[in-house]
């Protein structure tokens, strides 16, 4: 708990030599230190320790992307959740971990959660609700938004 403070306040004072590495990279994840070094007027070893520092610190991770729309055979979803309780973070968490989340936020308005979900098949969204969202006791109800076509939205499948 208290590595995770430490780690999200130090997270807020990122200074523009670290945005402008995060940017270099999330142009091209593979972009090499010393280039991003050049362009950037440092060293590469200045580059290399504040890329490692972001990285310890859960600011920042290298991944692979995927686009849906080019994944093949899907279904991206966008689910809203209404709890019948204010443990936003427990229940948050919860919804992190279920088969088909890729990410869960917690949100102002009429819903408490909002999930993206992405399944290989159609039926992956009935499975999702009767054997995944049904394990959750504080749900009191979802709203589904099916997405047709995305722009611009890459996702992490882990």
């Amino acid at each position: 708990m208290k590595e995770d403070q430490e780690k999200r306040k130090h997270s807020r004072y990122l200074d523009t030599l670290d945005k402008d590495i995060i940017d270099e990279l999330q142009d091209d994840g593979r972009r090499t230190y010393s280039k991003i070094a050049s362009k950037l007027k440092v060293s590469e070893g200045t580059v290399r320790k504040r890329v490692k520092k972001l990285m310890d610190m859960d600011v920042f991770k290298i991944a692979g992307l995927i686009d849906p729309e080019k994944y093949g055979e899907h279904l991206l979803a966008v689910v809203g959740v209404q709890l019948g309780s204010h443990n936003l973070l427990e229940n948050a968490q919860k919804f992190s971990e279920l088969n088909g989340v890729i990410s869960v936020g917690i949100i102002t308005g009429r819903y408490d959660l909002v999930c993206q979900v992405l399944f290989d098949t159609p039926d992956g969204l009935i499975n999702f609700f009767t054997e995944e969202v049904s394990k959750i006791k504080d749900v009191k109800s979802t709203e589904t938004f099916i997405i047709y076509k995305a722009f611009n939205w890459k996702v992490n499948l882990r």
